[in-house]
């Protein structure tokens, strides 16, 4: 059976039915690459639509509690592994402190949004004679 391009490029779920990988090894990897192209498009197109920024009292606010859960959890670990005796449970402590803190500060949650910069509006250009930067200024002068 000989295939052409729409035998080839058909609906997704009959991909693997008209491919022979030892009659046509070539056109085998050309779709999996392709396909695979097409599905990771897919995917990035829905993690396009997560927001990702956040405003810097939203980024100083992510400092303070990721600094107070890292100092808290240390202040515990090290306080229950002196009682017990055991070094590795501080750092199980510290390292859950630290998971955690990464789990509250680094996505870019509503409450880090809630301040959002405003920005001057565009200037209009201008169509006639261009306006002359200050610095643009200071290197026409000769200076003796």
């Amino acid at each position: 059976m000989r295939l052409n391009a729409s035998t080839v490029w058909g609906p997704s779920k009959y991909y693997v039915c008209f491919l022979k990988p030892e009659v046509y090894p070539d056109k085998l990897y050309a779709f999996f690459f392709f396909h695979l192209i097409i599905q990771r498009s897919k995917m990035l197109s829905i993690f396009n639509s997560i927001p990702t920024h956040m405003d810097y009292k939203g980024q100083k606010l992510a400092e303070q509690i990721f600094q107070g859960i890292i100092l808290v959890s240390a202040v515990i670990g090290f306080a229950y592994g002196l009682i017990i005796e055991q070094f590795g449970w501080t750092v199980y402590i510290v390292l859950g402190g630290f998971a955690l803190s990464c789990l509250l500060t680094l996505p870019p949650w509503p409450m880090y949004r809630q301040n959002p910069l405003s920005w001057q509006p565009a200037l209009p250009e201008t169509t006639g004679e261009t306006q002359q930067k200050p610095q643009e200024s200071l290197k026409k002068k000769k200076h003796k």
